[in-house]
């Protein structure tokens, strides 16, 4: 590497569309639907008050479990299993690792020529600022370590909301069908009224299934993969921000980098 502060780029997080979540939710509704065109009977899987009763109940009764900031947070994070800002391990790595060898080659004062472009990143900005500033290195590991404890939480929070939801919408669907029992056995004399109660009973429980399987479930799946990943990149600019800080040798820091990167993802900066 060049010893001079503009070869340390920052990397900017990739925001895209997952294609996965989107394909995943296409296809499997695309079957389902699919399967219930060539029934031929497609409007009789329409019932509004079956709907109601599983979205309507299902958010209703997910929202006694958690707070109202609780739940409009978690949208945001949610949202991700959409639209993902990742950023690749190994990339962390090596930037991690220019910024290493810049501060053992010039001391670590060096650093302050390079922090304004690592603004993009506030979670490598404050531990390099914390390093600049003389902060010692455990002390610094500490600070961090609370910041990707408590964005994890956050994201498990949100994953924990879709459980519920999970959980919920079959409930719900198994109380729209004893609705539906309960008004076609109170109106056995009337046959007209037999068909929509029996709708209402089937149907619900069809949406809870639906809901909880093909859409709560998976997204919590993603969220927490999602969150692994980004967990993955501050425990390497932690690890580098506390070894610097701490004016370790770069070599001991690629070596414990990689000792949490899949084989895959594993660095050879200075091979």
């Amino acid at each position: 590497m060049a010893e001079s502060e503009g070869t340390i780029e920052p990397i900017k997080a990739t925001t895209s569309m997952d294609i996965a979540t989107i394909a995943g939710l296409a296809g499997g509704f695309g079957l389902v639907a699919s399967a219930i065109i060539l029934g031929g009977s497609p409007g009789s899987f329409i019932n509004i008050p079956s709907i109601l009763i599983v979205v309507g109940g299902t958010i209703s009764v997910t929202m006694m479990c958690f707070s109202l900031p609780e739940m409009l947070k978690s949208t945001k994070v949610i949202a991700k299993a959409f639209f993902y800002s990742s950023q690749d391990p190994s990339e962390a790595a090596i930037q991690i690792l220019k910024i290493g060898e810049l501060a053992r080659r010039q001391g670590v004062l060096a650093l302050q020529g390079v922090l304004e472009s690592l603004k993009g990143d506030a979670f490598l900005y404050k531990g390099m600022s914390m390093v600049v500033d003389g902060t010692p290195g455990e002390e610094v590991e500490a600070v961090l370590a609370r910041d990707t404890n408590a964005t994890i939480l956050r994201h498990q929070k949100s994953a924990g909301i879709l459980r519920k939801a999970a959980e919920y919408a079959p409930a719900m669907g198994l109380i729209g069908t004893l609705i539906g029992l309960v008004q076609m056995l109170g109106n056995l004399d009337d046959p007209s009224t037999i068909g929509p109660s029996m709708a209402v009973a089937l149907l619900t429980t069809f949406y809870g299934a639906v809901l909880a399987n093909m859409v709560f479930s998976p997204m919590a799946a993603k969220l927490e993969r999602n969150s692994e990943e980004e967990a993955m990149v501050s425990r390497i600019y932690m690890m580098g921000a506390t070894s610097i800080g701490k004016q370790e040798n770069p070599r001991r820091l690629e070596m414990l980098i990689n000792s949490i990167l899949p084989p895959s993802k594993r660095v050879k900066y200075f091979d």
